[in-house]
């Protein structure tokens, strides 16, 4: 089997040609149909996350071992099934869920592998998408697209599970009543226009400084866009939600978007971080209290909300975030796009 290969981290990605894995027990095999490109590659290519105040996790120290095969968001067809796979065969065609945990702790058995503090993700801890073949420990991560197109369905394994369950946290009530806040219009913030529009949502104002990406946000249904280095950014995001904020979904999470979130928020008004772009929050502190804020972190999903998340795709016939191909080879360069920002909605990988 083919795949791209991070040998080094921050080093060009290594094209590997490896032994194509057999399936044994409730493991399945799958020919690679299409894997998206997510923004968290770029961690993981460069090896951590900025924690701010010149602190770094590393990825390195926290077990990520090399060579890593990246690529998280897949769909594949199955080609060959371990001897205890059940309800799956060849040529089925299946959406993966990457992010499995141990399998033992209480948050595994809660249904919440994306919590388990021993993780095993697909394209993190063990070898991903960015390749022509994937291997998968259990059956039981494969879910059916219900007649989605395979590649504009790939980005819902990260993106689309990421936003469907952050925006689940602010209740259906409080989303079909307020106008939400969101900071960028990469694929998530798209992504996010897309299915708060599918559950019935009030709508949403952008914040997103760059011209095609805010033009990419009105098309798919946003209220208004913001320009966050206009002088009156704050004033024009309140006109345009129509009176105080009361919900901020920030996609971006760096230091700018988590301050300017906090000061537009009203009293009990609630924020959801989902970005890694990297910084350290300055909040001041009595204003927490004062306003009554929740401030609460969203990471990816779970099983069951990706098995709902497809569902309510399906049904509701939604149409997904643009996507653009590219083969194995063309990786590095999709990659290196998405870090300049050139990217409008998704890379997706077609081996």
């Amino acid at each position: 089997m083919r795949s791209m290969q991070v040998q080094a981290f921050g080093e060009p990605l290594v094209e590997a040609a490896t032994e194509t894995p057999q399936p044994q027990g409730h493991e399945v095999l799958l020919r690679v149909s299409a894997a998206g490109i997510c923004h968290t590659d770029l961690h993981l290519w460069h090896g951590g996350y900025d924690l701010g105040g010149g602190r770094k996790l590393s990825l390195e120290e926290r077990g990520i071992k090399l060579p890593l095969v990246m690529g998280h968001e897949t769909v594949g067809v199955v080609v060959a099934v371990g001897e205890q796979v059940e309800g799956v065969q060849p040529g089925d065609v299946r959406l993966i869920y990457p992010w499995l945990g141990c399998g033992q702790c209480a948050s595994c058995a809660k249904g919440q592998e994306n919590y388990c503090l021993k993780p095993n993700t697909i394209g993190i801890n063990r070898p991903g998408g960015y390749a022509d073949h994937v291997l998968v420990p259990h059956e039981r991560s494969l879910v059916p697209l219900r007649g989605l197109d395979p590649v504009r369905a790939a980005p819902l394994a990260c993106s689309g599970l990421t936003c469907y369950s952050a925006l689940k946290k602010f209740g259906l009530e409080r989303l079909q009543e307020q106008v939400l806040v969101i900071f960028g219009a990469g694929g998530l913030g798209l992504m996010a226009l897309k299915l708060l529009a599918g559950i019935g949502g009030k709508g949403a104002v952008v914040i997103e400084p760059n011209a095609e990406r805010a033009q990419a946000a009105m098309d798919a249904g946003a209220i208004a866009v913001v320009d966050p280095t206009a002088a009156d950014a704050a004033e024009q995001v309140v006109a345009a939600v129509g009176g105080p904020v009361h919900a901020v979904l920030d996609l971006v999470g760096n230091e700018q978007t988590s301050s300017t979130a906090f000061n537009l928020l009203t009293k009990g008004g609630h924020l959801v971080t989902i970005g890694l772009f990297g910084g350290a929050a300055n909040w001041p502190l009595p204003l927490l209290a004062i306003k009554a804020l929740t401030i609460q972190g969203g990471y990816v999903g779970s099983l069951p909300e990706l098995h709902e998340l497809v569902a309510l795709v399906a049904e509701k016939q939604l149409e997904l975030i643009p996507v653009h191909t590219c083969g194995l080879s063309a990786i590095g360069d999709a990659l290196r796009a998405l870090e300049a920002g050139k990217v409008v909605g998704r890379m997706v990988v077609t081996p």
